[in-house]
């Protein structure tokens, strides 16, 4: 597992998770500083799937949403998955409204979704 402070990301098999070491996903809590990192490891890494895991997480900027949009965008290129997991019913309710909840598909945890990526087809 590496650790980026505001971020960590771990391996297991062909699923990598990012996860947030900060309540808050914000410009002044680094936001730009993840997204370079998670462009790197898509550049990088090429993972298969990639777990954004929101556990914790109570309040994220309208450009975290931009970044989740342009990962998405990078990982499909690569004939990658973005899966989310961990998510508050509040912050789920700004991807309903913006019809995000239609690209990305949700899990109540983190090993809830590792586990049904597991299953063989």
């Amino acid at each position: 597992m590496t650790d980026y402070n505001i971020i960590k990301i771990a391996n297991d098999a062909d699923i990598t998770t990012v996860s947030f070491n900060v309540p808050n996903l914000t410009v002044d809590q680094g936001l730009e500083q993840i997204s370079q990192q998670i462009s790197d490891l898509i550049k990088n890494q090429k993972p298969k799937n990639l777990l954004i895991d929101f556990s914790g997480v109570k309040f994220f900027s309208s450009q975290a949403l931009g970044i989740l949009i342009d990962i998405k965008k990078k990982l499909s290129a690569q004939k990658g998955n973005v899966i989310i997991s961990g998510i508050n019913p509040q912050l789920y309710r700004v991807f309903k409204i913006t019809n995000l909840d239609k690209i990305f598909k949700f899990y109540p945890d983190a090993r809830s979704a590792i586990n049904d990526l597991k299953k063989p087809d």
